[in-house]
């Protein structure tokens, strides 16, 4: 159906964004957990206190991935090196660095199975906060629609039909939200 209210369509587009934004946001942080190979992206929300500046690593350094299970991280400002390896270990990644004086290595241990099971869940519960999220979004956007209707914007019909086309955005986002989850779960488990 094709929203032709400019009000509506402004809130439907707004609503979708949202959906995106919530999307994204969850993509993100299942980059942030770590299946037992070396992802880069772990490191995207380290800064380090770059003389006085808090900057991101990812902003100073070459980061590779020679191996499976290694990270290397080459400072451009040596004298950093120490200020980088406090940074790191002051995250929430959960790997201890190395360093040899010039380069910063993180080694991934192989996950046991019990690890695996407390990520499982760990992703479990990040999809279904994104799902409340979003639901929490189409509830907002329902009341405005509800508030067209009684300020006699939109008609009844139009109030319903603008209802079903936001129910089905959101089924279409929960959809894409398991499907997120299924694929980390099967990367998580996968030995």
């Amino acid at each position: 159906m094709a929203i032709t209210n400019l009000q509506v369509k402004e809130e439907f587009d707004k609503y979708e964004a949202k959906l995106n934004k919530g999307l994204d946001y969850l993509r993100s942080e299942f980059l942030a957990v770590r299946a037992g190979r070396a992802n880069p992206q772990i490191l995207n929300k380290i800064t380090v206190n770059y003389y006085g500046t808090p900057t991101p690593l990812s902003s100073m350094a070459n980061i590779t991935v020679p191996e499976a299970r290694m990270i290397v991280i080459s400072l451009w400002d040596a004298s950093m090196l120490k200020e980088t390896v406090k940074a790191i270990m002051a995250s929430d990644i959960g790997i201890t660095p190395t360093d040899d004086g010039k380069v910063i290595r993180l080694v991934f241990p192989q996950l046991t199975a019990e690890r695996r099971k407390e990520l499982s869940k760990q992703v479990k519960k990040l999809a279904e906060d994104s799902k409340v999220t979003l639901r929490n979004e189409r509830r907002d956007i329902m009341d405005v629609i509800k508030k067209f209707k009684k300020d006699n914007i939109i008609t009844e019909d139009e109030e319903k039909s603008f209802g079903n086309e936001v129910q089905k955005l959101l089924d279409n986002y929960i959809a894409k939200i398991d499907n997120m989850l299924k694929e980390k779960e099967a990367e998580i488990l996968e030995i």
